[in-house]
């Protein structure tokens, strides 16, 4: 019997290696074009985006306002359809294994539609049971536990029967105003200590690898 019947599932660092592969080197090539002689690196995205939404960064360190919002949220969909990150080893066994064991997958992520579907069809051959992403209005969005009542409405999961799972503090206040647990995926965050410590006191679990959270789920 699966400990919980419902994986709530970040996207990006979470299942697919896409921030240092995508996300990084888009703003990047965004920056050169529209804010040229500006230099930001890897770390410095890292620890703002942990400490605010990827939005509140554009506007707060960029001052970006609602129509550069729009541009490079454009520039970045272009960029990411044709820029596929590999999943992290081990996640393809993982979401096979708790689908034939009956347990429903869903994303709650800050990516777009398309580019999950696309990554799970390309790497996985499954789709998501449910997918909220980037699309929703701004105030349903995560962190809003918006997304989770939404699952648990769809498939009368009682909170406890879904574990959240992500690499980013957003997730958290979702889950805690939900009431599940949560999960730090920390497999593709064990450089920035910093933010693997700030997880490990807020999460219920944390994980440093696909494997070691494929036991625990499977125990």
């Amino acid at each position: 019997m699966l400990k919980y019947r419902c994986l709530v599932l970040d996207h990006d660092d979470t299942v697919v290696q896409s921030e240092a592969t995508v996300n990084y080197p888009c703003f990047c090539r965004y920056l050169e074009q529209y804010r040229p002689g500006t230099a930001y690196s890897l770390a410095e995205y890292i620890a703002d985006c942990s400490k605010m939404s990827f939005t509140e960064m554009c506007k707060t360190r960029f001052g970006m306002d609602a129509a550069e919002l729009k541009q490079e949220y454009q520039f970045w969909q272009e960029y990411a359809r044709t820029h596929i990150p590999e999943p992290f080893p081990g996640i393809k066994e993982l979401l096979h294994r708790y689908r034939a064991a009956g347990g429903k997958i869903c994303v709650v992520s800050m990516s777009t539609r398309e580019s999950i579907l696309r990554d799970y069809q390309t790497h996985f051959g499954l789709e998501p049971d449910l997918i909220y992403s980037w699309e929703l209005p701004e105030d349903k969005r995560k962190p809003s536990p918006w997304s989770l009542a939404q699952i648990r409405r769809e498939f009368g999961f009682q909170p406890e029967e879904m574990l959240v799972v992500d690499d980013m503090k957003f997730a958290v206040s979702m889950a805690r105003a939900s009431g599940s647990p949560i999960a730090f995926a920390g497999w593709g965050r064990q450089s920035f200590k910093q933010v693997c410590a700030e997880m490990e006191e807020l999460c219920d679990f944390a994980f440093y690898s696909v494997e070691a959270f494929g036991n625990f789920l499977f125990d």
